[in-house]
């Protein structure tokens, strides 16, 4: 997020709205969901849940990509977990890692002390964000908003401000959900519209692809081929690829999400070994290729997926190593090796 904290306190200028667009339209993935996580965090800390919640579920429809991706940072994540405590959730936080509230506040007291013992911006930051949990938790409300308004006016001397930990302490979570730092009317809706419109925009052809239809399609044909209609395993629960990435400590590439969020696994067939369900993903290992970090996704444990580029390499006994450029170009090949065997038949 491209803000300074004049944003909460007069209208931001307008280049900081196309500084995030441009981010949105032109960024590697890992940065726009970064950009939109705290796009996001902005508007529930200002008190706009609805367009917050609005920018997630857009976010999560157009690129089909867990709401793991948006907290990677643990103080992010426990940020969402106080803002949404006590509160009615939205059906995208069940995605989110289950935490325990009160060893958050224990590790976020320890995140405090370490900004405190630097220099700077941010050990003063960190020293307001103290100050008013110490007033929040006395009840001395006013004073914690107005430590609050201190804090916001000190946030101005850096580019970056870190909402995640101002939201991290529970008793200020609270206020800031309620409205305790404010920007202009309407600015909130004018800057998340703009995002909604360039996610529709950057996926509007990855998002017509990936249709659950065309996915569906090639399932269907490939067990229908087999002689096995009907035979898929219903799609993945998204808490399950949610558990599945936070197990493994890396998301999973796109495309492979759009299959299990399809088909959770596929059954064996007598040349195709069995592809696991997203609660079976836990084993990361070297490559057969040499390449690090792969994931296995069969059983046997001849396929595995390259989590960084989604490509899976396929160690065949026979044929010897192979690489299809994701999960649907593995299965598309082994759909054409299933009609190619029932031309032959005939």
């Amino acid at each position: 997020m491209h803000t300074e904290m004049d944003s909460l306190t007069a209208p931001p200028p307008e280049d900081f709205v196309e500084a995030a667009v441009r981010t949105v339209l032109t960024a590697a993935d890992d940065v726009v969901d970064v950009e939109i996580g705290q796009a996001a965090l902005l508007a529930f800390c200002v008190g706009a849940a609805e367009h917050g919640d609005r920018l997630v579920r857009h976010w999560r429809h157009t690129t089909g990509r867990s709401v793991t991706r948006l907290v990677r940072r643990p103080v992010a994540a426990r940020a969402w977990a106080m803002l949404l405590s006590g509160r009615r959730a939205p059906d995208w936080a069940g995605e989110l890692p289950p935490l325990d509230l009160d060893a958050e506040e224990r590790a976020h007291r320890a995140h405090l002390a370490r900004l405190r013992a630097t220099s700077g911006v941010d050990a003063v930051l960190a020293d307001l964000v103290d100050r008013a949990w110490t007033q929040a938790e006395a009840g001395a409300i006013a004073d914690a908003r107005a430590t609050i308004d201190t804090w916001a006016e000190h946030a101005r001397a850096i580019p970056r401000p870190d909402l995640a930990t101002l939201a991290g302490a529970r008793p200020l979570a609270r206020l800031l959900a309620d409205g305790a730092l404010t920007v202009p009317a309407g600015w909130t809706d004018h800057y998340v519209t703009a995002l909604v419109a360039a996610l529709t925009t950057r996926y509007r052809t990855d998002t017509t692809r990936s249709t659950d239809g065309s996915w569906r399609e090639l399932i269907d044909d490939v067990l229908w081929l087999r002689g096995t209609p009907g035979a898929a395993p219903p799609p993945a629960p998204a808490r399950d690829i949610a558990e599945a990435e936070h197990r493994l400590g890396r998301a999973l590439p796109d495309g492979y999400r759009r299959f299990l969020a399809t088909c959770d696994g596929l059954p064996a067939d007598v040349v195709f070994p069995r592809l696991l369900s997203a609660s079976e993903l836990t084993t990361l290992v070297v490559g057969p290729d040499g390449t690090p970090g792969c994931l296995v996704i069969s059983e046997p444990a001849t396929l595995v997926l390259r989590t960084g580029t989604g490509e899976v390499v396929e160690d065949d006994p026979v044929f010897g190593i192979s690489v299809h450029q994701d999960v649907a170009a593995l299965l598309d090949h082994h759909r054409e090796l299933l009609r190619a065997a029932g031309t032959s038949d005939l």
